[in-house]
This record gives C-alpha cells, structure tokens and sequence, in this order.
C-alpha cells in the first residue's frame, strides 16, 4: 500500500484539499512570495495558505514557491485541485513524506527490484530491438552514475536483482530532502522505473525523454492496433505529469 497521495489529478480532484464534496471560492485577490526563516512561502493578500494538516505552504526555495504561486494566481471563481499538482507535491512533502521517509524509499528501490527497462519483450524482434536500444545505456548509466547495476532479463517472468542494487537505490532516495524524494516517489510509479525516475530527478532525461521511454510497449501496441481518444487523454495525463515532475526537479534546486 503506498504511503503517500497519488498525484492521478481526477484522484485529487475528488479529494480536493480536504475531505469534503464543498467546493471552495477563491478568497484572495494577490498572490505572491516571501521569504522567511522556514524558506519560501506563497502568499495569498499577505497570509500564507496552508496544508491539509495545517502546515504553512513552505519551499525549499524562490523558484519553487514561485511555482505554486502560478497555481494559485490561476485559479477562477473556485479552486480547481486538478489544475493544482505542484501545489499537491508540495502539500504531500510537508504533511506526509516527511513522517514516512524510510516507507517511501522502501518503494522507490521496490521498483529498482522489478524496473521496466530490465524486461525486454521475448517477441515480436521489432520490440526487443527497440527496448534494448532505448533501455540499455540508461541501465548502462545506472550501473555507472548511480552504482545501481541491475540485470536485463527476456519476457516477463520475475528475476531477483542484486539485493546490493536494490538497497543501493534505497540508500540514493534516503539522500533527498523531502521535495526531492516526493517528486521521485512519483516520478518511480507514473514511469514503471526506478532508474527512470533518478535519470529525471537528476535532471539527465526530460519528463517528455521519460515518459516516452517508459511507454515503449503502449507505443509499439498503438502503431499495430491504432488508439482511441480515451486512451490518448490518459496518455496525455500522464505525459503531463512527467513534465511537471521535471520543472518541479528544477524548481526545488534552484
């Protein structure tokens, strides 16, 4: 069971900023940021919004705060929690991963322990090919970069990695702050892939690089069979969040 929010938008526009069916009217007119001793807080007419468990809406640095600011300054006559997910990364880093670090870098090496680019398709050629093209040098640079060194295997029938590989994906995710290790938690499920999600929190692969690097199968099947419009707009989501997961990656280290 994963430890914290998803950051599926129709998800957290159900379950808004509270536990409540209540739409919410927007109550301010400026939004902005300040700087204090906690780091950088949104403002909304001078007052710093909070969390869903009452914390101060409080980043690690201008850039990011800046972006949460955007959402706010965007919002109509209601508050939209869909149009919102910078908002929600940081809410989830404030409230929720900070009290259960170890559970969340528990499933980030979970996934180093069963990751998308170790299973390449046994048939049709014309997939493996493309798999062992795209995936091969980012488990190359796993191998290299991260000290990550995780084994390819054909079909899909599970093969144990190196418990050293796994604890060591663990040990990478402990190192991040809050914001980072968020953005990572669900950058690793959205991707299918811990060596994904480390190349884009890392800034070496862009949202777009990842999430179609991660999509490699869907892609092949849709080039065969075609795609219907419900299956792009998933596709669309879900490419959306993967680009902001690499601005949100940006945001916190500047």
């Amino acid at each position: 069971m994963s430890h914290i929010p998803p950051l599926d938008p129709n998800v957290a526009a159900r379950k808004g900023f509270r536990e409540s069916e209540e739409r919410l009217k927007r109550f301010w007119k400026a939004v902005d940021v300040a700087e204090g001793p906690g780091g950088w807080s949104v403002t909304l007419d001078g007052r710093t919004p909070k969390t869903p468990a009452h914390a101060p809406l409080t980043l690690p640095t201008e850039a990011a705060a800046r972006l949460v600011a955007e959402e706010w300054a965007a919002q109509g006559e209601f508050i939209d929690p869909a149009t919102m997910p910078a908002t929600r990364l940081a809410s989830t880093a404030i409230d929720r991963v900070s009290q259960v670090r170890e559970a969340v870098a528990d499933e980030v090496a979970a996934f180093a322990g069963t990751d998308l680019v170790c299973y390449l398709a046994e048939h049709p050629s014309s997939l493996a090919k493309e798999q062992a093209a795209c995936w091969t040098p980012w488990r190359d640079w796993a191998a290299l970069e991260l000290n990550v060194v995780l084994e390819p295997v054909e079909g899909i029938i599970h093969r144990q990695q190196d418990p050293a590989a796994v604890a060591r994906a663990r040990e990478l995710a402990l190192r991040l702050d809050d914001f980072a290790l968020t953005g990572l938690a669900m950058a690793t499920p959205l991707l299918g892939s811990a060596v994904l999600a480390f190349a884009l929190q890392r800034g070496v692969l862009s949202g777009e690089a990842a999430f179609e690097a991660s999509r490699l199968d869907e892609a092949f099947q849709e080039r065969q069979w075609g795609v219907d419009a419900e299956a792009a707009e998933r596709t669309a989501a879900r490419r959306a969040e993967a680009i902001l997961l690499e601005r949100w990656f940006r945001v916190i280290a500047t």
